[in-house]
């Protein structure tokens, strides 16, 4: 976290100072560095998704419920990533229909999950 931290500090400085010269080149700077950090934690995000996909295996539960709530939680961060970078880049409305456009994938795949849910809850309920 310190190299993360270390890293996001020197570009937050760099970018301030050249922002007023070169905002192009800022808005590059930024790009590439959240692009960089993200690729820094791509071995640690493997190594998490093997962990819940041995652990659901060892649960029994349906490896299709585990990969969904995956992707989901991938949506959700790509939505979050891209959002930020379009309002660095003074993109705010386009950063809202990013978020909204994450919001409804979500939801869409989260359908499934749900009726199981509601099923096996009534299910369970005394006729």
């Amino acid at each position: 976290m310190l190299q993360i931290a270390g890293i996001a500090l020197i570009t937050t400085f760099l970018v301030l100072a050249i922002k007023e010269q070169k905002p192009g080149f800022a808005f590059l700077l930024i790009l590439f560095t959240g692009t960089g950090i993200f690729l820094f934690l791509v071995d640690q995000i493997q190594k998490i998704i093997m962990m819940i996909d041995t652990l659901a295996a060892n649960a029994n539960v349906n490896s299709m419920y585990v990969k969904t709530i995956l992707k989901i939680i991938g949506i959700a961060y790509i939505a979050e990533f891209t959002s930020h970078i379009s309002k660095d880049a003074g993109l705010g409305s386009l950063a809202a229909k990013v978020e909204l456009a994450g919001k409804i994938l979500i939801l869409a795949m989260a359908v499934p999950i749900l009726t199981v849910l509601i099923e096996t809850i009534l299910a369970l309920m005394p006729a």
